[in-house]
């Protein structure tokens, strides 16, 4: 059972989150900060893997790799420039070859995953996911952002979560949240309103994150992040501007880098969420609250990191522990 401090609600501000940034030592080369490789993107959907692997680098990862199905490779190849690509082996156009896939992915060196943006629904992919959070490999797996597909693909999975290994971050909107407890059993309105009711989300993300072993990012205005222990933190930002297809890619973009730089997944679940909102809110106070696209989220992410920063330095408020590495 969580203890009475671990079920308290933390309400993120610029203090807290500040103590989470990671430090970079001023001689760190780009193997220093980080390698993160990320599974998503269709032909249907190549925007969300080119938005997930910008915001990837706008947040300090040191190496981003854009991993897709071999026939879609020369396409994203054209249009990442900072971002390298591995090709994933195909059983037919478009439909990764699980076993082979797998073994490339893992034959390649990573300190984090993202999994899951704009892929093509297909048994053969939910396999791969599967395969990659089992750990059925020598050695522990790396810490993953599961989003969109990849929490879909989970969902068709009974008892998914007791068949994951791998320490992850869950970033469902509120319709994959209760497409994820409906495939527990659970009653999707135990919980009551979860747009509306902020206590209701917090209860739910709570109760989620403590019976699936994981974090779990409840997205939304006032966003949710809950850690398996009981531990639960309420992001402050309401904001219109950000209901604007995308902006869940830069978030998993953003979680992915934090932890590819060595924060534990709850700590980078926390700042993510937060530097996506300041972005937001940046955006927000040139644009109004309609128009932002998520592309223009990318920029505003080292600038809220270096907004963070000068406010710990002005504040002089320690370093938070939490990093993996």
């Amino acid at each position: 059972m969580a203890s009475r401090a671990a079920s308290e609600t933390i309400a993120l501000d610029d203090t807290i989150a500040a103590r989470l940034v990671p430090v970079r030592p001023s001689r760190g080369h780009k193997g220093n900060f980080g390698r993160l490789l990320v599974i998503a993107g269709s032909v249907d959907y190549a925007g969300a893997a080119l938005l997930v692997c910008t915001a990837a680098g706008r947040a300090g990862a040191g190496l981003v790799t854009l991993a897709s199905v071999e026939s879609l490779q020369p396409l994203f190849a054209a249009k990442v420039i900072e971002t390298t690509t591995l090709s994933l082996p195909e059983d037919d156009v478009e439909e990764v070859d699980p076993e082979e896939a797998l073994a490339r992915i893992l034959d390649h060196e990573h300190d984090a995953l993202v999994v899951g943006p704009g892929l093509k629904p297909s048994l053969s992919m939910t396999e791969l996911i599967r395969g990659l959070l089992a750990g059925g490999i020598e050695g522990e797996p790396v810490p993953t952002v599961l989003d969109a597909e990849a929490l879909r693909s989970l969902a068709t999975v009974d008892g998914w979560a007791s068949d994951v290994a791998a320490r992850c971050v869950l970033t469902p909107h509120v319709g994959e949240f209760l497409r994820l407890r409906a495939a527990d059993g659970d009653d999707p309105h135990k919980w009551g309103d979860l747009v509306l009711d902020d206590a209701g989300r917090v209860a739910a993300a709570r109760d989620a994150a403590t019976e699936w072993g994981q974090v779990v990012v409840l997205k939304g205005a006032r966003t949710v992040i809950a850690a398996p222990d009981g531990r639960t933190a309420v992001s402050p930002f309401e904001n219109p501007a950000l209901a604007s297809g995308g902006t869940g890619d830069v978030l998993a973009g953003t979680v992915g880098a934090l932890l590819a730089q060595g924060l534990g997944t709850f700590e980078a679940a926390q700042l993510g969420v937060y530097m996506h909102g300041m972005a937001g809110e940046a955006v927000r106070a040139r644009l109004g609250d309609a128009g932002l696209l998520a592309s223009d989220l990318c920029p505003e992410l080292p600038v809220a990191r270096k907004r963070l920063v000068s406010h710990l330095a002005a504040h002089g408020a320690p370093r938070a522990e939490g990093t993996d590495r």
